[in-house]
């Protein structure tokens, strides 16, 4: 079987995508007058029918050797993956700032802001400076000032002496990749570059600093060879999301942004919870995390054949890469058991068509965005 990628949702929609939920099929008849339509009704029928789909691709399963073998040789897989495809599979995910707004110049200063003015006007209103006047927060007693609220100020404070080891470099916490930068963004999973390079381009904010990390060092070298790799304001490094002794080159609650594209679903479930549970504590309080990934009865799963399932809603490709297909429920549940709180959880239902050979393919997309509460008593 042909691999599967969701890559394909810039490839069919227009350059100036709107947010999906915006084009509405009303009329069958019109289904060939676009290449995609949004939030697609499934009828009865259609659900029963990808269930029994699953069901039967789900019932023999792939041997245990093989299946340790994906795992152990899980980088080997993708490393093979990005030497044949480079960087010409793939295409640069513009419609991330359609989606996640938070990723544009014009909304990452002020999304924090807007939602502690909303959450914490009483706390507020009790921080004041008595030098300068009523109205004013105190930057000396007040974590959430008003200057951090615009990601003008460094780090929370931290102990002088905390490290990190990061590979067999010790990284100091106040003096790691981007430390002067007052708007951080980690990608994890970020392949060649299609959505590092894009927010690169799109967002000229000075204090901007990107990390992207993937565990293929083929893919890691592509992005670090790209002619639109900028030292100065990016950090590309190999780095295995499951692996609990490897550190972040970062340290804990430095992060304004945490990007998940199409990147949770290749890893074994068993280790989905501790995955998410680390990269939440690199998040500041009220930073946020940012998930797009296949849903359940995606197209994608259900074309598998018997004999490529490994556990239950979990595949493997014919080019040894995994996937899993995710249901909102069970993202919820690892995002909330991290400590993170709900802004956004969707599912996209999208009718993508195929003009030429008069084709209709049915994605399922989840869409999530959970952000990380303030500290309690962050005021005076």
């Amino acid at each position: 079987m042909a691999a599967s990628y969701p890559e394909g949702v810039p490839a069919v929609l227009a350059d100036k995508r709107q947010q999906f939920g915006s084009r509405f099929l009303r009329d069958p008849a019109r289904v060939f007058h676009h290449n995609a339509w949004d939030n697609v009704e499934w009828s009865e029928e259609q659900a029963a029918a990808a269930e029994r789909k699953v069901q039967e691709n789900s019932t023999q399963r792939v041997c245990q050797e093989k299946q340790v073998d994906y795992e152990i040789n899980a980088h080997k897989y993708w490393n093979d993956f990005y030497k044949i495809h480079e960087n010409g599979f793939f295409k640069d995910r513009h419609w991330l700032f359609t989606e996640f707004p938070e990723l544009a110049p014009s909304q990452n200063q002020n999304h924090l802001k807007d939602w502690f003015l909303e959450n914490k006007k009483s706390e507020i209103s009790e921080c004041r400076n008595s030098e300068d006047g009523p109205g004013l927060i105190m930057e000396e007693q007040c974590k959430c000032s008003s200057k951090s609220l615009e990601h003008k100020t460094q780090l929370p404070p931290v102990k002088e002496n905390v490290t990190q080891k990061i590979s067999d470099l010790e990284i100091c916490a106040d003096e790691f990749p981007g430390s002067s930068a007052t708007y951080r963004i980690l990608e994890v999973g970020c392949g060649v570059g299609n959505t590092v390079f894009p927010i690169l381009q799109t967002n000229n904010d000075a204090g901007l600093f990107v990390y992207c990390c993937d565990f293929s060092s083929t893919a890691i070298e592509l992005v670090q060879t790209n002619s639109e790799y900028d030292p100065s304001r990016c950090f590309a490094f190999v780095h295995d999301l499951c692996d609990e002794e490897k550190s972040y080159p970062v340290p804990e609650s430095s992060l304004d942004i945490i990007i998940l594209i199409f990147v949770l679903s290749a890893i074994v479930p068993d280790k989905m919870q501790k995955a998410i549970n680390r990269l939440s504590k690199l998040l500041k309080p009220g930073g946020m995390m940012l998930l797009r990934d296949y849903g359940r009865y995606d197209m994608a799963q259900l074309r598998f054949k018997k004999g490529q399932c490994l556990s239950g809603n979990f595949y493997v490709r014919g080019d040894g890469t995994r996937v899993y297909f995710f249901t909102q429920e069970e993202l919820d549940v690892l995002f909330t058991t991290a400590g993170l709180e709900k802004v956004q959880n969707l599912v996209d239902r999208r009718l993508q068509v195929n003009r030429g050979k008069q084709l209709t393919m049915y994605r399922v997309w989840i869409q999530c965005k959970y952000r990380k509460p303030l500290l309690s008593g962050t005021c005076c």
